[in-house]
């Protein structure tokens, strides 16, 4: 892609060179943590191997969520139980190409019959490709399902809602006598930060958090989850303004200012090794092992938990970026399933998703195992696990921003924004120069990939 260069410092110019240097190839999904593998939570090669041993009948899902691989095998057996149809799960995760991988798998006539998408940009690649799944069961009954813009027709199946701001260990937070609840604005935020850092010692932690921007493989923890706050953070349910600003190129220079004044500080507080090098591994486990009061993760790490022994108290808390109290948490379906119209058993992939949302028993491994909240209005399952817990408190009161940034175009967290991101962390050019470039990489980005 063509990028013009930034005359501003030195370090903004070697930057930019990067930005310029960008293939225009397939991106990797931006999907987030759907697309991230830990080595906590998976085995790996398991969806080549699955693959491989599917019988001609079997019904082929490919995942993009790989943390909860092992429940969706578990519901695919109770399926099975039920009905008889075999259902092969195929997780990818680890960073791997999954919209580049289902086209490879489309040019080799060799299509899945049910596939993940993360948002608009993926589904414009199939848009003729998916089956109308409007007169499912799992329709009727929920909110989330991605439909079609242009028809409104529903085409993709929403299997779970999930929430992300900033992780807390509550015990860290009540020995340093800081209640989360106070946290609502970057004032508060501040205070806390600088309090937990002089406490360090007494209080056993390495850092006050855990936070990863390194480009290559966090770039959908920063250009898309983080940067997802600057969008619709504090505002009501399908409030989209700065998103649709963005769309057009244009940020907002007030709130931008303090989206990077809150960046700064969580680069300030973070470990400094994780923070400019480390994996989502790295990241997980230097939270998870007690060693920071805060991760910039979700509710999805509900599943490794058990994984570290963790025994702690956790909650989630919005990222409150503003200067004014922020009350709403970002929740929403991580990612939609899609049925492939052609494929050899389209009624059977219809009753493998209305399975997953009206069966008790799928419900129970999904919400309870999986750590997921359920999108689904006739599901009576409680999730236990402690984030989700967290995070149904915020859905339940109404307290939810949408995420607007899975609408983004392909590949403009992994192939623009996290760059910017990757070097503010390191040192390699200012809060100033973060806002000016975060500005000139959006412009740019959406004049250079307009359909």
């Amino acid at each position: 892609m063509k990028k013009r260069f930034l005359s501003v410092a030195v370090g903004v110019l070697a930057v930019s060179a990067m930005l310029a240097g960008c293939g225009s190839g397939a991106a990797k999904s931006d999907g987030g943590a759907d697309t991230q593998k830990s080595a906590a939570e998976s085995k790996s090669d398991e969806s080549k191997s699955d693959t491989a041993t599917a019988s001609g009948d079997a019904l082929r899902l490919i995942n993009g969520k790989i943390e909860i691989d092992a429940q969706l095998k578990k519901a695919a057996e109770k399926f099975k139980e039920k009905t008889g149809q075999e259902v092969v799960i195929e997780s990818l995760g680890g960073g791997v190409d999954i919209q580049g991988q289902i086209k490879s798998y489309k040019a080799a006539d060799n299509m899945p019959d049910i596939f993940v998408i993360g948002g608009d940009g993926d589904y414009a690649n199939w848009t003729d490709m998916v089956a109308d799944l409007s007169d499912t069961e799992f329709a009727k009954n929920t909110d989330f399902a991605y439909k079609d813009k242009a028809t409104g027709k529903v085409v993709g199946f929403p299997y779970a809602v999930e929430g992300y701001g900033i992780t807390y260990n509550a015990d860290i937070l009540e020995k340093a006598g800081i209640d989360p609840a106070s946290l609502k604005n970057y004032d508060a935020f501040k205070a806390a930060f600088e309090k937990l850092d002089s406490m360090k010692d007494e209080l056993g932690i390495q850092a006050v958090a855990s936070v990863a921007a390194e480009a290559g493989q966090m770039y959908w923890s920063t250009g898309n989850h983080i940067f997802g706050y600057y969008y619709t953070g504090g505002l009501e349910r399908g409030d989209n303004k700065y998103f649709d600003m963005a769309m057009k190129g244009e940020l907002d220079d007030a709130r931008l200012a303090e989206f990077a004044d809150m960046t700064e500080l969580l680069f300030k507080y973070a470990d400094p090794q994780v923070l400019v090098s480390g994996t989502y591994d790295d990241q997980l486990a230097l939270w998870a092992q007690g060693k920071t009061a805060f991760i910039t993760q979700g509710n999805w790490i509900d599943p490794s938990l058990p994984t570290y022994n963790v025994t702690f108290k956790a909650g989630l808390l919005p990222l409150a970026f503003t200067k004014s109290d922020m009350t709403r948490i970002l929740a929403d379906c991580p990612s939609w399933w899609c049925v492939y119209k052609d494929g050899k058993n389209v009624e059977g992939a219809k009753a493998f998703l209305d399975f997953l949302a009206t069966d008790p028993d799928a419900q129970e491994i999904l919400v309870k195992e999986a750590g997921m909240i359920s999108p689904y209005t006739n599901s009576t399952i409680e999730p236990e696990t402690p984030l989700a817990v967290s995070l149904k408190k915020y859905v339940d009161a109404g307290e939810t921003s949408s995420w607007a940034w899975s609408n983004m175009p392909e590949g403009l967290a992994q192939n623009a924004l996290g760059l910017v991101f990757d070097s503010f962390a390191k040192g390699s050019i200012t809060k100033d120069n973060f806002v000016t470039m975060m500005k000139s990489t959006m412009a740019d980005y959406i004049a250079n990939n307009k359909k």
